[in-house]
């Protein structure tokens, strides 16, 4: 299983292709005693299902409806391995059959076909998007365990086909189709995003994570820093290139004065840090934004080369995306509280349940 086991206390395993049966996830190390649900899982996947009547998603209609299969018990986890499952209802293999001898630029097609010397064609089978849909159910099951220490985890669009969002009203997410806070810079990405969908092309765009309530002290010397471990985790989604931590790269441009937090007996003054010193959380905000690549499916013709490294032109057709946003965004969210949930875990077992300071 090298490769798709996420966490060291809270470990998530995730399976299954996007043309097979079925996807999920198996969580071991999940206290007992938390609430639990299909319902309070199933409203993060319809966060990120395709169908969803986002601007310029796929028209394959999943349901996404989970299924707990172990763990549960009259509404709480037993403290027992939590197996979810997912069922694929509208998966069309037949329309990858064209592509089952040639690589699709862009996507994992090449480079698995070189490690394993197989691949699943059908819709990239492990390296899909689909997988993400997963990772989702188990980032709500993390969720549970971060309400009891009230720690809450924002995720939202800042910017998309060039459009970045300048205003910040956390109750405007969820009632634009991007799940940006800017009403009038979602107006334009919409605009933006059609156009360049009409000229058969995609669009890239960040999103950011911000973590609330988070206590100091999360994150281990020397090579899991929370920092780097969100990193990881956040690269783990196949359609991000970079992710950014407080000021991120604009750090570089400034000096040691402008970029320092100073501390005082209320608090730090700034948060340039992103609420990370030392590779461990300092109480403050969380803040990491996440720039996600324009989806390789594309109708504009490509150069390629065939298994038998043949040249070869492209066009990819199909059911796909025209921007991984917003649905990467609940991936995204769900992959910071995996992260949070397994160093909180660790700090418990490190300090004991009720010494954490809030």
């Amino acid at each position: 299983m090298a490769g798709n086991v996420f966490g060291e206390i809270f470990k998530v395993v995730t399976w299954g292709e996007s043309h097979g049966p079925a996807i999920g996830a198996v969580i071991d190390g999940c206290p007992p005693l938390l609430q639990l649900s299909e319902e309070i899982i199933q409203k993060d996947l319809d966060k990120r299902k395709p169908g969803g009547g986002q601007p310029g998603a796929t028209p394959r209609k999943e349901p996404d409806k989970i299924q707990i299969l172990s763990g549960v018990f009259e509404g709480l986890t037993t403290g027992t391995p939590i197996s979810l499952v997912i069922w694929n209802q509208d998966a069309k293999s037949k329309s990858y059959e064209h592509l089952k001898d040639i690589f699709r630029p862009g996507h994992g097609d090449y480079t698995y076909f070189k490690k394993y010397g197989i691949r699943d064609y059908r819709g990239g089978g492990r390296s899909s998007g689909r997988e993400t849909a997963a990772r989702v159910a188990a980032g709500a099951v993390a969720q549970q365990i971060l309400n009891a220490y009230n720690i809450n985890i924002l995720a939202f669009t800042r910017a998309l086909a060039g459009v970045t969002a300048t205003k910040i009203d956390i109750e405007t997410i969820n009632r634009t189709p991007f799940l940006c806070p800017d009403s009038e810079a979602c107006i334009l990405m919409e605009e933006s995003l059609r156009a360049i969908r009409e000229k058969g092309d995609s669009a890239g765009g960040i999103v950011e994570v911000r973590v609330k309530n988070c206590p100091p002290g999360l994150g281990e010397p020397v090579f899991d820093k929370l920092d780097a471990e969100l990193a990881r985790a956040l690269m783990s989604i196949g359609a991000v290139k970079s992710v950014e931590i407080g000021r991120g790269v604009e750090a570089a441009k400034l000096t040691g004065s402008q970029n320092n937090d100073e501390i005082t007996p209320y608090g730090f003054i700034t948060n340039n840090s992103g609420g990370i010193l030392g590779g461990i959380s300092n109480g403050d905000e969380i803040v990491c934004r996440v720039a996600v690549k324009p989806i390789p499916s594309i109708s504009i013709k490509q150069k390629t080369i065939n298994t038998k490294n043949e040249p070869a032109d492209i066009i990819v057709y199909g059911r796909h995306d025209s921007s991984a946003i917003p649905r990467i965004v609940p991936v995204c969210q769900a992959m910071v509280r995996l992260t949070i949930a397994d160093h909180l875990l660790r700090q418990i077992t490190l300090k004991g349940f009720n010494k954490i300071e809030l």
